[in-house]
């Protein structure tokens, strides 16, 4: 499984994903589920994807693959809008999983992926979108402004107790390192390294980007932190009547 989030406020987008792909006792791999895509000046796109690896690597192979063709009817350049590309992406993911689906329904495989698309085009606004199984897509609003895919149920109490609009985009990144965080320790199949990335609104370029494992100092200051945090709140938790009188 996987752990992938997407936050929109005011001032641009952030990122994060973990990069594990299978967890079992004696077998752990790893695979990053980011991928950055930027034309400066033109638009930035990022993709995040959840579920069967084999789908979400045959449509990043396709989406590079329509790139490269100047013949190809669509690609992550044409579309005026972002909600163009999600349409495409779904697409894409459609077309995959029904090539596969005799074969995989005789196993009781599943061939569904789900993606986080987000980013700018030139003069429109930043956006991020969900995009299903189904191929059809939702987007994020001002009373819900980040998506999910994935383990998602481990790291969304963070999110919906800091996450507004108004958030800067440096505590967006942090509550998503925390929500990445807390599933890692509440999920073996959501893994290090996290990957990390924000793109400013209106700067069309290549995004921040950075990836922490388990060593990297700011990752494990930040766990610490957030741990002795959380505890100094529990303890300063209300007494209850009985534990007043002692």
């Amino acid at each position: 499984m996987t752990y992938c989030l997407a936050i929109r406020v005011n001032k641009g987008l952030v990122f994060a994903s973990d990069s594990r792909t299978n967890a079992g006792v004696d077998y752990v791999a790893t695979y990053s589920k980011m991928h950055r895509f930027v034309w400066p000046e033109e638009r930035t796109v990022l993709l995040l994807t959840a579920g069967s690896l084999a789908t979400s690597q045959a449509v990043v192979n396709a989406i590079y693959s329509d790139l490269e063709d100047p013949e190809a009817p669509f690609n992550l350049r044409k579309g005026k809008h972002l909600y163009d590309v999600a349409s495409y992406i779904g697409s894409l993911s459609q077309k995959e999983q029904q090539l596969h689906a005799p074969a995989l329904e005789k196993s009781n495989a599943s061939a569904e992926a789900s993606f986080i698309l987000g980013g700018q085009v030139a003069g429109k606004a930043c956006e991020i979108y969900m995009i299903y199984p189904q191929g059809n897509y939702i987007s994020a609003s001002d009373e819900t402004p980040y998506l999910q895919i994935g383990e998602n149920k481990y790291g969304k109490p963070i999110l919906d107790r800091i996450i507004t609009p108004s958030t800067s985009l440096e505590d967006a990144a942090r509550c998503a390192m925390v929500s990445l965080d807390s599933t890692l320790r509440s999920n073996i199949s959501v893994g290090l390294p996290i990957e990390l990335a924000i793109h400013t609104n209106n700067c069309i370029e290549a995004p921040w980007h950075n990836k922490y494992t388990a060593f990297s100092p700011m990752y494990k200051s930040m766990q610490k932190q957030w741990n002795e945090g959380l505890r100094q709140a529990f303890s300063g938790l209300p007494r209850f009547d009985w534990e007043k009188e002692d």
